[in-house]
């Protein structure tokens, strides 16, 4: 029976050491750990967050290697394997399988702006080499490309692989529309706006936020499906305020950088980002302030996460329900 996926999946950063030179294997796996323990089900790796387009092919193999063998099944590790051409995403993908992964995520290519027939005939040429499932990933502010429900329903229909998606189009809309198109087939994923995505019908969120408030950011997927709305918007809210504190003057994108320093506020030290990307250290004083602002934030979220469980949690909603 195929792997089924729902929750919260954090869409890891990748470790590098304090030069950037190496992936620091050690500090990923404790910050595997952390994330195991948690209780977050599932991982993917070499995403945006990730920095997948700065890795080399040996770090590639190897990091994807190191992350299975050490998670051992305990949750699943899906692996970001796109690729602008499309005999690298082919081989990424085989290369993943291969190694263990558990499924796949995957952008269209990037950069052409292809046709809905080149996108199409990519993800068939994947499919042809791959068996374990794959999450599409719908972003039209990377990719150059906004995959319609129509043509995400037409890949679901052509590839029994295809049964999950990563919607990040920021219609919301449009997750209803997916699940409408495909009746139901398809597995929607929010990729923002999680409490809202979940009510027109997404199933699970791959959430960046799991890099350093892995509590908050997974359990408010367990929260909404056991109609405790109120209380995932409590959370979501916090969320949204620490967002828009990395967002204040921050390029596009830089929440690679606050996410490594947030991780290392957490206490799992991840290294910064590699180049073209603007490294935490480079923003100073500046960085410094909006980390002293984030980290008090952290404490009021894990002040509301102590409150919310002391009055049931995830489990409460279906006793009211039953009273």
């Amino acid at each position: 029976m195929p792997k089924q996926f729902r929750g919260s999946y954090t869409v890891t950063i990748t470790p590098f050491t304090e030069d950037g030179r190496k992936i620091d294997l050690g500090a990923w796996k404790r910050f595997v750990d952390w994330q195991v323990k948690v209780g977050v089900p599932g991982i993917i790796i070499l995403g945006t967050t990730g920095e997948f387009l700065t890795l080399t092919e040996d770090e590639r193999r190897m990091f994807v290697e190191a992350t299975v063998k050490h998670v051992k099944g305990r949750i699943h590790v899906l692996v970001g394997t796109m690729n602008a051409y499309t005999p690298s995403a082919v081989r990424y993908s085989r290369e993943a399988e291969e190694l263990g992964a558990d499924g796949l995520m995957i952008i269209p290519p990037y950069y052409y702006t292809p046709t809905e027939d080149e996108i199409f005939a990519y993800y068939k040429a994947i499919c042809e080499k791959v068996s374990i499932p794959i999450m599409l990933y719908n972003n039209p502010f990377t990719s150059n490309v906004d995959m319609s429900a129509k043509l995400v329903a037409r890949l679901t229909k052509a590839f029994e692989q295809i049964r999950y998606i990563k919607e990040a189009s920021q219609e919301m809309a449009r997750v209803y529309d997916i699940v409408e198109e495909t009746k139901g087939v398809m597995n929607v994923f929010a990729g923002q706006r999680i409490v809202e995505s979940y009510l027109y019908g997404a199933v699970g969120y791959v959430n960046p936020y799991g890099n350093y408030i892995p509590r908050a950011s997974y359990r408010i997927c367990d929260f909404i499906v056991e109609g405790l709305i109120e209380d995932a918007k409590k959370i979501e809210r916090l969320i949204g305020r620490m967002q828009a504190v990395i967002n204040e003057g921050h390029p596009t994108y830089g929440h690679q950088c606050y996410s490594k320093a947030l991780a290392a506020a957490a206490g799992h030290p991840v290294g910064d980002v590699r180049p073209p990307l603007t490294t935490f250290k480079a923003l100073g004083k500046e960085g410094e302030q909006r980390l002293k602002k984030l980290k008090v934030m952290m404490r009021e979220l894990d002040e509301l996460m102590d409150r919310l469980e002391v009055q049931g949690g995830p489990g409460r909603g279906l006793r009211v329900a039953a009273e």
